[in-house]
């Protein structure tokens, strides 16, 4: 079974061919960072118009590598929500379209269940159920997986997803974009134990997260070096930063560990490349942590294409129904 999959949701381009289950054919991302990096974040209608750049040039060079044609497929994946609405309605009718011409089937994707599958891709021996630790730019949340398809939200951020706490302390700082590998780069040559950074909600017997004072702490501190006329010293409140959002992250993953008793947990998300966090949840012995590879962290085609195959076999979202949904939340 072939499946092409295509994810579009935010700034990222990605397409992807997967045979059967997790068998990858060839994989294609085009990232925009370059683009977006002098505005400090992401234009939502510039991503839109790259997006449209790169999406068929990127799918004629899939089938190309893969030596098929679109008729040869089986099946195509695209991701229809959560994103920015300008770039979700580029892959998506870009999506209707190809399956209305070459005669085969579309499945759409939440977004956040393409992320749950993305350490699954290189991962056989990880089946449900497990805990999924999603944390991005746009979301931090665990989630409870009995079985593909049947979820159970645990816990989710109360304000700043961790990603976004990430970019808005490295402005703070003075940082480029994106923020979140730079604060873990410069991190490595910090001293984390330097500062002190309140960790949000770790004692508290619910799993949820906050960062927005976790933000402002880091924000007053830059200050008062400025008030005093002294340097800042941005590699160890980078560490000391990084710290902070680890421990809050692993709090509630140990968390949700002991509320639930299941002993296997996966991260997926741009954060799960972050060194510290990665570090922190292969050591940790209260659980096995399985993680997406490098390249798979962020936004991309293959755990699209793997969690439309798997929603295509439960009966998912498909063909008329595939519409675009930014504020798509529901898995």
């Amino acid at each position: 079974m072939l499946t092409l999959g295509i994810e579009t949701s935010c700034d990222d381009t990605g397409v992807a061919v997967l045979r059967n289950e997790r068998e990858v054919l060839c994989e294609f991302l085009s990232s925009q960072i370059k683009y977006h990096a002098d505005f400090g974040g992401v234009i939502p209608e510039f991503a839109a118009r790259k997006h449209l750049e790169n999406l068929l040039p990127l799918v004629n060079a899939a089938l190309s590598e893969c030596e098929i044609s679109g008729q040869d497929l089986d099946l195509i994946a695209v991701t229809r929500g959560p994103g920015l609405m300008g770039s979700l309605i580029v892959g998506v009718m870009t999506a209707r379209a190809l399956s209305q011409a070459w005669g085969v089937p579309l499945v759409g994707v939440n977004h956040l269940e393409g992320h749950l599958f993305a350490p699954l891709v290189d991962a056989e021996d990880l089946e449900p159920p497990f805990l999924s630790l999603i944390v991005s730019g746009g979301h931090t949340e665990i989630i409870r997986v009995d079985d593909f398809g049947k979820y159970e939200l645990l816990g989710q951020t109360r304000d700043d997803a961790a990603g976004e706490a990430y970019d808005k302390a490295a402005k703070v700082l003075g940082l480029k974009y994106p923020g979140g590998p730079e604060i873990d780069r410069l991190a490595k040559m910090g001293k984390s134990n330097m500062f002190y950074f309140p960790v949000p909600l770790k004692n508290t017997d619910k799993v949820e997260f906050s960062f927005s004072g976790l933000k402002t702490a880091l924000l007053w501190q830059v200050k008062k070096f400025g008030e005093a006329d002294r340097e800042v010293p941005i590699e160890d409140l980078c560490a000391s930063f990084q710290r902070a959002v680890t421990e809050a992250l692993m709090s509630k993953v140990i968390l949700a560990v002991r509320q639930t008793g299941i002993r296997k947990v996966s991260a997926s998300g741009g954060v799960s490349a972050n060194s510290a966090l990665r570090e922190a949840l292969r050591g940790c012995e209260e659980f096995r942590a399985w993680l997406p590879k490098m390249s798979r962290c962020t936004d991309n085609a293959v755990m699209v294409a793997m969690a439309g195959r798997n929603a295509w076999v439960r009966g998912g979202c498909l063909n008329g129904e595939v519409v675009p949904d930014p504020s798509l939340h529901e898995l």
